[in-house]
């Protein structure tokens, strides 16, 4: 449990970001992350690099409502006063903040409180030792240095762990993931590190997490791009609905046009979703530029409209229900959604 958010088993897989504000400017911090409720993010992350930030911790959740997981690096006392204010989560590599004495006292910390930790292993931060034995970064390397700091944990006692094995090259990412989870059964966090900018790394970041989840494999995902982390849920959720992972909000689908299309396709398509951003209706809505691709192929959408010559159709499940001019197609479509 990471908050109130289950992870793992059963449970619906999730969608994280993280905020790219510095953590004690708790305004602007609880602004962010406001969006990314807004957006549909499940949990938030955020980065402690120094006491004030954890010290944040405390106000920061008292204004959200998601789960806060705080992202430590190196400073075990910082991952302790990050618990004692109020984390839900800690993102840390037990083996690069110390003696085995300050990993005990993390984890007595966490104990106390019931608070998970993922263990995360990215490429660049494999051990010297595992990439002389394993000659390089590749799945092995990753995935038994990740075992490693795995069982440092247990032979703690403690075993509330979510895993991640991330790399910037999608085709190791998915190696190392189909690996490790054939070797423990631990929750797994999936992501493409540093995948680039929104459109790169949109594309990057599908093809590895959506690879993986197609194969069963992955609890809760991040889409890490750089931009507005808004976009990271956006593609994070987007990801999910198309292999009927998720089933919240409303799907579009639409045609890429041809010459068939008489109608202003894209500009409908982009008023409808702005129209349709905050409905949480589960809605497969088709917006179709010709008889050929509406009610026929798209009869799978529970509704949706098709151009035609200065006119559209509105269908629902295949079916015709009315002809629509076409400056009117847009209001009528969303008052059948209204009505559904």
């Amino acid at each position: 449990m990471v908050g109130d958010v289950a992870i793992g088993g059963d449970s619906p897989i999730t969608v994280q970001s993280m905020t790219n504000t510095i953590t004690k400017d708790v305004k602007s911090t609880v602004k962010q992350i406001k969006e990314l409720e807004e957006a549909g993010c499940h949990i938030v992350r955020a980065a402690i690099t120094d006491f004030e930030d954890a010290k944040a911790i405390r106000e920061i959740k008292k204004r959200i409502k998601i789960p806060f997981i705080a992202d430590i690096q190196f400073d075990y006392k910082l991952a302790i006063k990050a618990a004692e204010y109020g984390a839900d989560c800690l993102r840390i590599n037990p083996g690069n903040i110390g003696s085995k004495e300050k990993i005990k006292e993390v984890v007595r910390c966490l104990k106390e409180r019931n608070i998970p930790i993922r263990v995360g292993v990215n490429s660049g931060s494999i051990k010297k030792e595992f990439l002389e034995k394993y000659k390089g970064v590749n799945a092995n390397s990753m995935v038994y240095s990740a075992l490693e700091q795995i069982r440092l944990l247990e032979d703690m006692g403690y075993n509330e762990i979510k895993v991640s094995l991330k790399a910037s090259n999608v085709r190791l990412t998915i190696e190392a993931y189909e690996k490790i989870s054939e070797i423990i059964d631990y929750p797994l966090h999936l992501g493409v590190t540093e995948a680039g900018p929104i459109w790169r790394g949109t594309i990057k970041s599908s093809v590895g997490i959506g690879a993986l989840l197609a194969k069963g494999i992955g609890d809760t995902i991040r889409v890490s791009l750089t931009g507005n982390p808004v976009e990271e849920v956006k593609v994070g959720r987007e990801i999910l609905r198309s292999l009927g992972l998720l089933n919240e909000g409303v799907e579009i689908i639409s045609c890429p046009t041809c010459g068939r299309t008489k109608i202003k396709l894209l500009n409908m398509v982009e008023e409808v979703e702005e129209k349709l951003k905050n409905v949480n209706k589960p809605l497969k809505v088709a917006i179709m530029g010709c008889a050929v691709n509406g009610p026929g192929e798209a009869k799978e959408a529970d509704i949706g409209i098709a151009g035609g010559q200065g006119e559209g159709l509105i269908f629902k499940k295949g079916k015709i229900i009315k002809k629509v001019k076409e400056e009117y197609l847009i209001d009528e479509l969303l008052k059948e959604i209204e009505n559904i």
